[in-house]
């Protein structure tokens, strides 16, 4: 089973709020998660990104793989935390 850090749509129809989930990659986008990580508010002001870094790395140390856009969050999360 491969293992991916996606987002999950959630939130209204042009209001999206996401989720940060471990999934099967094989799962469709809004399936059925196996972990969920955090969440992801493009919208709104402030801290948008609100996830748990000590199971992400779990899953990451594991042999998950994050999608793209995951990975750009989570540099961007880590970044902010350094300073």
């Amino acid at each position: 089973m491969a293992v991916r850090l996606r987002l999950q749509r959630r939130g209204k129809p042009k209001r999206p709020c996401y989720r940060v989930v471990a999934v099967d990659q094989r799962v469709k986008r809004d399936g059925k998660p196996i972990e969920i990580l955090g969440q992801y508010d493009p919208i709104a002001v402030g801290n948008k990104f609100n996830v748990n870094m000590d199971r992400i790395n779990y899953w990451l140390s594991t042999g998950a793989k994050a999608s793209e856009t995951v990975a750009v969050l989570i540099r961007k999360n880590q970044a902010v935390e350094s300073k």
